[in-house]
């Protein structure tokens, strides 16, 4: 509205935020509410319904540049992205552009187009719907583009089926029904516009007949027009057209009202106000008022709120009629979980269908996976990939996955974390189990063993090599195997600190006694030919010394590690993905390889000295037998360290105690068991006479 006579201006078209520079435009008005919003309202309606893979089309011009720009960042920010972009020139018709967007659209996987643009711009998009099939294709128009009221070509409503609208929200006028009802041009002969339009919506003429083909009936009325020809609603323009001729006339009112006029309205004599009209602008920027359906209405932009805006259905039935339907609501002022109302259930979608159409680029990803998106390709184009061990997504297209808990692991669908069982080498398990029968069994073979000894000790083969020694074997063989014991069970801070000092401490008390026996024979010959000088080193002082010595030094490591860097009770949540091991941690694996070391060192010794002297003469072949039961310790041992090294757990656990079993029971077997097998079952060989003989 151009107030010539005032230099004002109000503008009732959509909201240009150009005109709201003041210094260009210091007495422009708009009417209309802001549509910054009207981007997040296009957006939050794909969101909505899960499109993620939309065609853009819009005018060619400034408004367009504008709107795609603000509606790309709103899609970026919720992860909707642009199938293609097409940007129309306006009010040029041109078949080779309207083939390419032809071609655009049936070349993507997108079932849904939003537009942008007025009647004029988009013109030749309405032709490329009408003309080329696009009825399958959802779309998405603002009330810019009013296509129920464009009549550029002649119209297949059908393929605008089931296309959504957002439009500003608007009461009805009162009155304005019945208005249009009975508006007809003979009521109005002085508006030639109506003539037009009455002759061009009917197809007929109010001429003479012989000037057209077809009189108008004088019947005719607009509500007989179909929707798509014309509606009977107001349109968002039209109602800001209403309010922009209610804001001049409160604007002429207050100026009129005003205390410097009042003069002038008493003197009866109107032609003054054009005195006053320059201070319209000064009024029109205070207007506020509610118009006659209740809504406020501000010409101070500072006032105006973020528009709201109403989801339109068009719908066309079978019968041919159509019809705008209000399927929703959406207001950007409202809390998150509440800006957004929409019935579903009375939508009715392109193609007849009862669902709302899926527009993705690719296919959702279900709970258990993730999405990976291709390099160079949209964001909304990936592929789905399987979350790894101990990862889980319980939600569609999820971003990332999610890491379980260290106590949890993940299911095997990847979309829900379970407890890990706690496990340890336990004696009610089967493998725990027989670890423990062979260890009490050991430690009573070896218990009698040393029975046998005992009843038998005055016997030759018994007092031939030192038959303390052999006590003393015998006793750190069985305590040994009961050791072993120490390794099976729930771990707990004692037992961490007791199993590894006990194990180091007597299977060095068990290899230096060894270690004395062999001494023994080697200088029980050697005395014979090296005279008195030798012969008190073969007495039972010098092996109790060896093996108080040799043990000292395994004490005394034991001793440093436990004050250094003692073993402690540990939970591993890592090594095993659905499991958590309570074990034992060495502390300093530093002094744990120093006591096999040394345990190692010792058994080298005692075998190499075994070895040397096993051709030695021996009524009884101990150097041999100590040479093969060295043999067989060392080669145990000697697997121990890679078998250790490789295996995790209760397993690690395991290996330890097979050694320490397989070890002892070596000892056991190769040293003491021919001599059983003498004392019980070949007597006639445990005498006096036989040794002479031998």
């Amino acid at each position: 509205i151009y107030l010539s006579v005032c230099l004002s201006y109000i503008t009732y078209g959509p909201f240009d935020p150009i005109l709201h520079d003041k210094v260009q435009f210091p007495s422009l008005y708009q009417v209309a509410p802001r549509f910054s919003s009207l981007p997040w309202g296009m957006v939050r309606l794909m969101v909505h319904f899960g499109w993620t893979w939309v065609g853009l089309v819009v005018s060619d011009d400034m408004k367009g540049e504008r709107f795609l720009l603000d509606l790309t960042r709103e899609m970026a920010r919720n992860s909707v992205c642009s199938a293609f972009t097409k940007k129309i020139p306006s009010g040029k018709f041109n078949l080779y552009i309207a083939q390419g967007i032809y071609s655009s659209v049936t070349a993507t996987s997108a079932a849904v187009m939003a537009a942008y643009g007025d009647a004029g711009s988009l013109s030749l998009l309405r032709f490329v719907i009408e003309n080329f099939g696009l009825s399958k294709m959802v779309l998405i128009t603002t009330f810019h583009w009013d296509f129920t009221l464009s009549m550029t070509y002649e119209t297949n409503s059908y393929d605008f089926h089931g296309t959504l609208t957002l439009a500003n929200h608007a009461k009805d006028v009162p009155g304005f029904r019945d208005f249009l009802r009975t508006l007809k041009p003979a009521k109005y002969p002085e508006v030639i516009i109506l003539k037009e339009f009455w002759e061009s919506a009917f197809d007929c003429s109010l001429s003479l007949p012989e000037k057209s083909g077809i009189k108008c009936s004088e019947n005719a009325s607009l509500e007989m027009l179909p929707v798509h020809r014309f509606s009977l609603t107001m349109s968002a323009l039209s109602y800001s057209v209403y309010n922009a001729v209610y804001a001049v006339a409160h604007g002429l009112q207050d100026l009129l009202l005003s205390n410097s006029n009042l003069e002038s309205l008493e003197n009866g004599d109107c032609r003054r106000v054009e005195e006053h009209c320059p201070n319209l602008h000064e009024f029109l920027s205070k207007v506020q008022f509610d118009n006659p359906v209740g809504e406020p209405v501000f010409l101070n932009e500072n006032h105006r709120s973020t528009a709201k805006f109403e989801i339109l259905n068009f719908v066309m039935s079978p019968s041919g009629t159509c019809e705008l339907v209000k399927v929703g609501e959406m207001d950007p002022q409202a809390p998150p979980d509440q800006n957004v109302f929409i019935n579903e259930a009375i939508i009715m979608w392109p193609g007849g269908s009862s669902q709302a159409p899926h527009s993705r680029c690719s296919r959702s990803c279900g709970p258990g996976f993730r999405k990976r998106t291709q390099q160079g390709e949209a964001v909304c184009c990936y592929f789905c990939v399987r979350c790894p061990e101990g990862e889980i997504s319980n939600q569609t297209d999820a971003e990332q996955c999610v890491k379980c808990g260290e106590d949890q692991y993940s299911n095997m669908e990847r979309d829900g974390c379970l407890h890990k069982a706690v496990t340890f080498l336990s004696h009610k398990e089967p493998l725990g189990l027989i670890l423990v029968c062979t260890s009490l069994s050991f430690s009573l073979l070896t218990a009698l063993v040393f029975g046998i000894f005992i009843k038998h000790r005055d016997t030759p083969i018994v007092r031939a090599n030192n038959r303390n020694l052999s006590y003393t074997l015998l006793l750190s063989l069985m305590l040994c195997f009961l050791c072993a014991l120490t390794f099976i069970g729930q771990p707990t801070p004692a037992s961490c600190l007791l199993r590894q000092m006990a194990f180091g401490v007597v299977f060095t008390v068990a290899v230096s006694s060894i270690l004395a026996k062999t001494f023994t024979v080697v200088l029980a010959f050697r005395a014979t030919s090296l005279g008195s000088r030798v012969r008190r080193w073969v007495g039972p002082r010098a092996s109790t010394s060896t093996v108080l010595s040799c043990s000292l030094v395994q004490v005394t490591i034991c001793m440093i590690w436990l004050g250094t860097a003692p073993p402690f009770l540990e939970v591993d949540v890592h090594s095993e993905p659905r499991l958590i091991i309570v074990k034992c941690n060495e502390g300093s694996v530093t002094a744990f390889y120093c006591l096999l070391g040394y345990l190692g060192v010792l058994a080298l010794v005692s075998f190499t000295v075994a070895f040397l002297a096993r051709r030695l003469p021996d009524s009884f072949n101990e150097a041999k037998f100590i040479t093969f039961g060295m043999l067989v310790f060392c080669s145990v041992w000697a697997s121990f360290l890679p078998a250790y090294q490789s295996t995790k757990g209760k397993a690690t656990v395991a290996v330890e105690i097979f050694s320490i079993l397989a070890s002892g029971a070596g000892l056991l077997s190769c040293i003491f068991f021919p001599k059983c097998y003498v004392i019980l079952l070949r007597p006639d060989r445990n005498t006096r006479e036989w040794l002479k003989r031998k």
